[in-house]
């Protein structure tokens, strides 16, 4: 969710100095044992999705994030249920690994420990709506000078310009107007929301994958820049079917339920039990797919010869398929298929996957102890290194939890100075 909301490294050398600092090839800086981002200073000033996701996959490689919070208040997200022991869930998985200091950023004194936090930072990351971040006097042209090596992630719903900048987004907009919606559903029936918040995810994930181009750059020129994503853009560009129908001439696909638009048989299918999806994609597969169904004559029927054929009768061919899927369960069609080498799968919730045996193979969920909520369960982002052999720290902060440690080891900040700025509630 973005309300369209809310790091590159201050270090000493100037920024036409080439040497890179995010990581420093230095005999102190950590391998890639540590995350191949350790070392790398990342302030986030988003909240709730994108851009909390965006700084989230930053810190799971290994850089070290400071989430910028408000007083009393902190993330909206942190309000959102289910709660764990007063803690979100939702907040706890996409603030993983971070630290949290809370500052009142309209207030001269936290406007100026601001702008040093960003004369430190490698990257920054804000979801602000378009203007916003100018009105405040941290956006990007008004800190670069300040840290001319800063990469400025920006992440809104539809850019820093152009004709809809000014508006704001959440996920169920983007949908809406991305394209997907339109072909999300049944043929007769209305328009569909994908059924989780994609929209905000790929923004965040462009806007990680930015920040890291942006930071390998910075490397070469010495020099930071700012990453403008749009959550309407990168839902618009994850359409690969849709957008290969529509700039191949076909026009724009339209609702067609589970089926696919290129390929046949491709589609959920009715077994004694449930459904059950088979994926035939090309010719050689539909001859396994027949032969395993025990009807090796659909092989030389004209209406199925080829996948624009079997496009053609698609419903002809789901009739004859469903005789076979509703004699025999899911598991049991699963079975004969992987056996013959046709792609086959039952139909899982999300909670059927994170029980899964691939899950824990993989470490899709990781079980780690809040300070609050105690033991709870996090997914950080899925990339495997083969050089990587320490795990990021997954604990998302409590709110200001980490307030005095970065104004005292970060900004230098002594004792009396710390109390001075929580009495007048700058902190």
């Amino acid at each position: 969710m973005s309300d369209s909301t809310a790091a590159s490294s201050a270090s000493s050398a100037s920024a036409s100095a080439p040497t890179p600092s995010a990581p420093a090839p230095s005999a102190a800086a950590p391998g890639l044992s540590a995350g191949p981002l350790a070392g790398v200073k990342v302030l986030d000033l988003a909240r709730v999705l994108a851009g909390p996701l965006c700084a989230a996959m930053l810190g799971d490689l290994g850089a070290d994030v400071t989430k910028v919070e408000l007083p009393g208040r902190g993330d909206d997200s942190r309000d959102f249920t289910p709660h764990v022991n007063g803690e979100s869930t939702y907040f706890m998985l996409l603030n993983r690994g971070k630290k949290s200091i809370t500052i009142d950023l309209k207030s001269p004194e936290g406007h100026a420990l601001l702008l040093r936090l960003i004369e430190q930072a490698d990257v920054l990351v804000e979801n602000f709506r378009p203007g916003v971040t100018a009105r405040l006097g941290i956006d990007y042209e008004s800190v670069k000078a300040l840290n001319p090596r800063l990469v400025y992630v920006s992440i809104s719903g539809f850019g820093q310009t152009g004709p809809y900048a000014h508006r704001a987004a959440y996920d169920h907009i983007v949908q809406a107007m991305g394209g997907i919606m339109s072909v999300t559903g049944w043929a007769d029936g209305p328009p569909t929301r994908i059924g989780d918040a994609v929209g905000d995810v790929v923004a965040g994930v462009y806007g990680s994958w930015g920040a890291l181009a942006a930071l390998l750059q910075r490397g070469i020129t010495g020099e930071g820049q700012h990453v403008d994503v749009a959550m309407l853009d990168s839902i618009f560009s994850l359409q690969m079917v849709s957008l290969s129908q529509l700039l191949g001439g076909a026009g724009a696909p339209s609702r067609i339920g589970n089926s696919h638009p290129i390929s046949a048989p491709m589609d959920a299918y009715a077994a004694a039990d449930g459904h059950v999806v088979i994926a035939v994609a090309n010719d050689p597969l539909f001859v396994r797919l027949t032969t395993a169904m025990g009807r090796p004559e659909l092989i030389a029927d004209p209406r199925f010869a080829t996948d624009p054929d079997r496009l053609t009768h698609q419903q002809d061919l789901r009739t004859v398929i469903e005789e076979w899927t509703g004699a025999h369960s899911v598991d049991e069609i699963v079975t004969i298929l992987e056996t013959a080498g046709v792609p086959a799968a039952p139909i899982w919730d999300i909670g059927q996957v994170a029980a899964s045996d691939h899950a824990a193979h993989r470490g899709l969920v990781k079980t780690v102890e809040h300070p609050v909520a105690g033991t709870v369960q996090v997914v950080p982002q899925p990339v495997h290194f083969s050089g990587r052999t320490d795990s990021p720290d997954l604990v998302a902060p409590t709110l200001g939890q980490h307030t005095e440690q970065i104004l005292r080891d970060d900004l230098g900040l002594d004792a009396a100075e710390i109390q001075a700025l929580r009495e007048s509630g700058v902190v």
